[in-house]
């Protein structure tokens, strides 16, 4: 059975081996034992809240505990970062336009620019999404995706209206990034998973010193560059998709290495935080099924020990039927308190 928990500091090894096989890219899933064990020491921090709370980066993992806990293995991981930018610089190129005329000569030009940003400063983050191949079947994919939204709809407090998720742009077969060769490698002089590598441990002064605070017009990249500006990674494709069912979209801003877009969105419009319901776990009765029932999200409502199943039952009940089974893998009892949210997106929901 698949469970989606808190990571633990003891889930170290795992996710070393996972940022291993993400590859490129993916600047917070790095296999740095060090930079992932203070990620873990923060997480843990963060779920017992003895840290501020723009200061957390809550990370979760889905673990596979068919074969008993003693045996349990980590299938996946995603996180949320509270609030990103307050330590160390976070920065974006955000596309704008600028505006040439000639009364004279009758020539009118407008031109894409990029201009080196820090306007997403304090937002927060969704982030380090990854699912190992052999659990690439299923729901697992967007069970893994959709958990944050669920987790924020019930701890909206703790994080930022504006929530962001930048995705990774896109590279060719041979892993370069046609975007960093045709603008990055210039001003860098080195190669991108050299520079990928240096923003991930946090050092990011560098950026800063090396790159142009003017506008760059779009026009003098090479058409290599141009094509894949907002374009994301053709294995980040599926992530896309349900962040922009859940209510998140692309703004103009691209990350300054691969011109991946950032999508953004408003806790407040998201799916799960208009959609999910709050409802009353009770024990299933044996041999008593209903008819209408889809798959649906269901999670305790517990910061310090939060966990969540996915599993079939009444779309926006108020009571909850789980197994016992179930009712474990959440640590929940008869009469606690879960949270819910279909997987599927409605089409017809306010819509």
């Amino acid at each position: 059975m698949l469970v989606i928990r808190a990571a633990k500091l003891s889930d170290l090894d795992a996710l070393i081996e996972m940022a291993r096989q993400a590859g490129s890219g993916m600047t917070t899933l790095k296999p740095d034992p060090e930079m992932l064990g203070q990620r873990l020491a923060t997480s843990e921090a963060s779920f017992a809240e003895t840290i501020a709370p723009e200061a957390r980066d809550y990370m979760f993992v889905l673990e596979h505990t068919a074969q008993g806990r003693e045996n349990a293995s980590i299938a996946g991981v995603c996180a949320i970062k509270s609030a990103v930018g307050l330590t160390e610089p976070f920065y974006n190129y955000r596309i704008g336009t600028l505006v040439h005329c000639s009364r004279e000569l009758d020539v009118f030009t407008r031109m894409e620019t990029l201009y080196l940003s820090n306007d997403l400063t304090g937002s927060t983050e969704l982030c380090s999404l990854f699912l190992l191949p052999q659990y690439r079947a299923g729901f697992n994919g967007k069970w893994l995706s959709k958990s944050r939204f669920l987790f924020i709809a019930q701890f909206q407090h703790l994080f930022t209206e504006k929530i962001i998720a930048e995705m990774r742009g896109y590279q060719a077969e041979d892993g370069t990034s046609p975007f960093y060769e045709g603008l990055g490698r210039h001003f860098f002089k080195m190669d991108f998973n050299h520079v990928d590598g240096l923003t991930a441990i946090g050092k990011k002064s560098f950026i800063a010193e090396l790159m142009p605070r003017q506008p760059l017009y779009v026009d003098y990249l090479p058409q290599a560059a141009i094509d894949v500006i907002g374009q994301v990674h053709t294995s980040t494709q599926p992530a896309r998709r349900l962040l922009e069912q859940e209510g998140m979209h692309y703004e103009g801003y691209v990350d300054i290495f691969d011109a991946g877009p950032v999508l953004q969105g408003r806790a407040s419009e998201l799916r799960a935080v208009r959609d999910s319901v709050l409802a009353t776990a009770v024990l299933a009765e044996e041999g008593i099924e209903h008819e209408e029932t889809e798959h649906v999200l269901i999670a305790n409502t517990r910061l310090d020990d939060f966990r969540m199943i996915l599993t079939r039952a009444v779309a926006g009940a108020t009571r909850v039927a789980l197994t016992a089974q179930e009712l474990q893998q959440l640590h929940c009892a008869p009469g606690d308190d879960v949270r819910t949210l279909t997987l599927i997106t409605r089409k017809s929901a306010h819509g």
